[in-house]
Order: C-alpha cells, then structure tokens, then sequence
C-alpha cells in the first residue's frame, strides 16, 4: 500500500485530488452505496445539478482543477488531465464515483472545506446513470 504523503504527492503532481491511481485501487467498493433504480436518467436533467452544487467550484465553467470539468456531458466523458472518469457502464470502477464516495479521506471530493459532499442516494444516482449508458 501507498503511504498518505506519496499519496498527496501523487495529488500534488497531477493537480488533482480527484485520480490518483494509488488511492483509487485501495477503495473497498462493496462500500460504495447501491446504484439506484431509478430509470432513465440523464445528465443534463439528473447529473449535472448534483455537480453543479458540490463539483462546478473547481471543476465547472471558469475553473478547471487536473484539466476536468463537469458542466458537460461531452466534458465528463472526455475526463481530464489524468483520463477518463468513467469507466464503461462499470460506475464501481468509475473514479468519479469512488471520488465522490469519500471513502478514502485523502481523495474524497469534493474537499471538506471547498461544498457539501454529494449524499449516498446521490451518490446512487450518479452510479445509476453510470451503469445506464452515461447518457
């Protein structure tokens, strides 16, 4: 396992919190909560409010922490300076989602002091769309 200063390092470096790959694989996923069973969910309608209250701050229309941004659909497939962050309809692989999930302190996004963390019926939501296509 990684120690948590070559992780920030990690961070540092790719000036992002949001993928580095040391802490992304040490996430225990059978603790992300369930994606949720809602049909039909689409970004601009479901998605993109979510990322609007707790994402746009730094990864939104006028600031763009590790090149990322989330205001669009075409943006949030393309990922940022570090890849994708999405990984098929595969949302437990997703590093968006493992991000969000906040069960890895040193990655969690978005940071404590920066907005509200997205909820665990959020954080299904975003799973969900995921695992329907990411339309």
């Amino acid at each position: 396992m990684f120690s948590k200063d070559l992780k920030m390092t990690i961070c540092a470096a790719m000036g992002t919190a949001l993928l580095p790959v040391a802490s992304v694989a040490e996430i225990d996923i059978s603790k992300l909560p369930p994606p949720s069973s809602k049909p039909g969910l689409t970004f601009e309608k479901d998605i993109k409010p979510l990322f609007e209250k707790s994402c746009f701050k730094c990864h939104g229309p006028e600031k763009q922490r590790g090149k990322l941004r989330l205001d669009s659909l075409e943006a949030v497939l393309k990922g940022g300076e570090s890849g994708k962050i999405i990984d098929g309809r595969d949302s437990a692989k997703s590093s968006v989602v493992k991000a969000v999930s906040g069960l890895d302190e040193d990655t969690a996004m978005p940071p404590k002091d920066k907005a509200e963390p997205l909820t665990t019926q959020q954080q299904g939501l975003l799973r969900a769309w995921i695992e329907q296509g990411a339309k």
